[in-house]
């Protein structure tokens, strides 16, 4: 027996817990205890469920069979912007929370079901809209370093697992904010195509940009934490064949290309996958400019929508949100914002795909380091929309044309900082994308957590 399950993965947790190991209160104690001393640092949590914590892994405890329960005792977080019963669901601050719900959301409801214990809720920006996360009660920090941000939306679920708090952890994606925080904080984190995982986020699921998925420190974590949001049962991962696989290094966003440390990750990605027997073409994908200046219309409309849905009281929202939900009503008003446009991308990308002859396509995540931890709520609306698409441009195309594609950890940058990179894969790919993710993890295994984390 451990004598701490802090920094145990979910599998090797669930595992312990099925066959009578240790408890899901005493792996649920443990993880409370660390959060109590670390989370004051990194500041990944919104709600921290103590009592309400410690009651459920005593429920999970007195069942008597627990061999139908994939992630028995295992303690997780949600994204503070998903519906947790009997807590206000925050989307990011104070002036955009809502009411305390009174049922979970059905993917909360599923890890629950799975065994799974909620510890809290994670913070994001205001809305969800931005790469970093911080609000006029605390910045959220990256715990590779301090000083720069976990990434967004889903920057407190990342901070979260890359410090040990958690060993997985919920998160949703728009325009990368899965992808983004993963590789910000050197983890795992796959968002899945359009329609696979049920979504209920906001008026419109963001016109259909936004998926959920898991953030994780391991191939198997979150292939477990894809099987159990999708409603299946968790099986081992197939040996994928000998794959053709696109680079590309092409940003979508002109002048905001990878920096040496991105394409360096990118150049020893290649190298693995050759090692594991794949073949790999250069070629890039037609990032139509118009479509991504639709696309960014879209982004704008989405906050726009979500935000007159809720009634929100616009005077109480952060300076930055209301010029962006103002740019999403002319945006929408204008009819900027068309389901023919994401199809016309979806219909682009599936034609890289067949006219390459791919499997699956290998970026970078990002285009420099994760920006700066900061009041990035108190700077203007400008000044943000600028920072956030040149940091993370490769990530958000793939929202637009409903594709699943994933951060890959890489090792660690010159500046000490994980190095990451995204595969992409056409609709239904997810597992192949998982297999080839676990072929890499196996070639050049990567550092689970941030140096010096979990904290002794």
């Amino acid at each position: 027996m451990a004598d701490t399950w802090v920094g145990s993965t979910a599998k090797q947790i669930a595992r312990a817990v099925r066959r009578g190991d240790t408890s899901a209160t005493a792996v649920i104690a443990d993880h409370l205890e660390y959060v109590s001393r670390t989370d004051p640092i990194v500041a990944a949590f919104r709600v921290i469920r103590d009592a309400e914590a410690a009651a459920e892994a005593e429920k999970v405890d007195e069942q008597g069979e627990l061999g139908n329960l994939p992630l028995a005792g295992v303690p997780i977080a949600v994204k503070e912007n998903t519906p947790v019963a009997g807590l206000p669901t925050w989307h990011g601050s104070a002036g955009a929370r809502s009411a305390v719900a009174e049922e979970d959301h059905e993917l909360v409801r599923r890890l629950r079901g799975a065994g799974a214990v909620v510890l809290g809720t994670t913070r994001m920006p205001e809305l969800g809209l931005w790469g970093t996360t911080d609000d006029d009660t605390a910045v959220t920090r990256n715990p590779w370093s301090l000083d720069r941000t976990p990434g967004g939306s889903s920057g407190g679920s990342a901070a979260a697992v890359a410090a040990g708090l958690v060993p997985m952890a919920h998160a949703n994606d728009g325009l990368g904010s899965i992808r983004i925080p993963a590789a910000c904080c050197g983890l795992i984190g796959l968002k899945p195509g359009r329609g696979v995982l049920p979504v209920n986020l906001g008026a419109e699921d963001w016109f259909g940009l936004v998926e959920h998925g898991m953030l994780a420190t391991t191939v198997a974590d979150a292939a477990l934490g894809f099987a159990v949001l999708a409603g299946r049962t968790p099986q081992p991962l197939n040996q994928p064949g000998r794959l053709r696989i696109a680079v590309s290094l092409r940003s979508p966003v002109a002048g905001a290309g990878a920096d040496a440390g991105n394409r360096a990750a990118v150049s020893a990605a290649e190298k693995l996958l050759v090692e594991c027997g794949h073949d790999l073409i250069t070629a890039d994908p037609a990032y139509d400019t118009k479509l991504g200046l639709r696309g960014m219309a879209t982004w704008f409309a989405a906050a726009y929508r979500d935000a007159e849905a809720a009634g929100l009281e616009r005077w109480r929202l952060q300076p930055r949100s209301r010029r962006h939900i103002a740019m999403g009503a002319w945006a929408w008003k204008r009819g900027y914002v068309r389901e023919a446009d994401r199809t016309r991308m979806r219909e682009q990308s599936l034609e890289f795909f067949a006219g390459h002859g791919v499997d699956l396509l290998l970026t970078p995540v990002l285009a420099g380091p994760p920006l700066k931890a900061a009041d990035w709520h108190r700077r203007g609306w400008l000044s943000n929309l600028v920072a956030n698409t040149r940091y993370a441009p490769y990530a958000a195309p793939w929202n637009i044309a409903g594709f699943p594609a994933m951060t890959l950890p890489l090792g660690v940058r010159p500046d000490g900082l994980p190095a990451a990179v995204q595969l992409v894969g056409p609709p239904g790919t997810e597992l192949l994308l998982l297999a080839v993710a676990g072929q890499i993890e196996l070639a050049s295994p990567w550092r689970r957590h941030a140096p010096g984390y979990p904290r002794p």
